[in-house]
């Protein structure tokens, strides 16, 4: 007899009784590679086997052959915490045109997911990548790329969606504690995962949109607090004017329903004592993630250059 489902997150997850976790989407994977269109060579690696902390670099080829130490990017998938990985096709091609186009050595960190794994694992993982790269930073790490070819006086955190919110969040820790070696003069947040048990101004519209975005966190993260939690509402976080770097560049797109949250964060933030600045780039008649699914389109285009300017303005 077919296992009975315990619960479904609509085209993203289908939970049994029995505890097995059907992933909807974002399953499919492709191997590092030499991309020959791109010209960025990229490899996978495990960076720590207690945690099963995993990672996919990449370099730009011509860069191997040289002594030019570049800026680091460091990249957190999309996916609602539940989809996708950084072995996604999705990611992996988007990475390459990335690093090509901003001249960077990447790290694409691949932590674990719910609700295997419920949040704030991977909160923790992506703490433990960010040390990871930092040990490098007196050139014996266990990298011979990030060794001989990260500049780590320019590292750079980024993500889309969930992995936004992971970008805030670690800028947020790095406030706090940040670890020896590094300097992250900036973090770019493309249509970050912000929610709020009371909807804005204007969110009162799409509530089935909005609600499927609150049974997601409800999933992944097991707290009576709802969207009130400082991870995913940063309203309700009093560390906020301690924010890790200097500059924050915050995407977002006119269809996504998460976009108004994205514009009360750099509200709030540019509010709050924090001395850095934010800014935000809007995308007229897109919706969330377009720029991953239509990359070529005008939107993405520009997208990927405003990106490529934040990163090459460094500090």
């Amino acid at each position: 007899m077919e296992t009975e489902v315990a619960y479904e997150l609509l085209s993203a997850l289908r939970v049994y009784k029995d505890g097995r976790v059907e992933r909807l989407r974002g399953t499919a994977t492709v191997p590092p590679l030499l991309d020959e269109k791109t010209g960025v060579q990229s490899k996978d690696l495990a960076i720590s086997p207690d945690s099963a902390v995993s990672a996919r670099l990449y370099v730009p080829r011509a860069a191997l052959g040289s002594p030019l130490r570049l800026p680091v990017l460091v990249y957190f998938h999309g996916g609602r915490f539940i989809n996708y990985s950084a072995w996604s096709p999705t990611y992996h091609n988007y990475l390459n045109t990335l690093v090509a186009e901003a001249n960077v050595v990447a790290v694409s960190v691949d932590y674990r997911r719910a609700p295997e794994h419920p949040l704030p694992v991977a909160y923790d993982d992506s703490w433990i990548a960010l040390k990871w790269v930092a040990a490098h930073s007196a050139g014996n790490g266990p990298e011979e790329w990030l060794n001989s070819h990260a500049n780590l006086e320019k590292v750079f955190l980024a993500g889309d969606s969930a992995g936004a919110n992971i970008v805030h969040n670690m800028s947020i820790r790095l406030g706090e504690e940040k670890p020896e070696g590094i300097e992250v003069p900036g973090a770019i947040m493309v249509h970050p995962y912000f929610r709020g048990n009371e909807p804005l101004p204007l969110e009162t519209t799409e509530p089935e949109k909005r609600s499927l975005v609150e049974r997601s966190w409800n999933i992944v993260r097991k707290t009576d607090i709802g969207c009130d939690d400082p991870l995913i509402n940063p309203t309700m976080d009093p560390r906020l004017s301690g924010l890790g770097c200097n500059r924050v560049l915050i995407c977002v797109a006119e269809k996504d329903v998460l976009r108004h949250r994205g514009w009360h964060y750099k509200d709030v933030l540019s509010k709050s004592g924090w001395a850095g600045v934010a800014e935000v780039m809007d995308a007229p008649g897109e919706d969330h993630a377009f720029h991953l699914f239509n990359p070529t389109c005008d939107s993405a285009v520009n997208l990927m250059k405003k990106m490529v300017s934040f990163i090459k303005e460094g500090k």
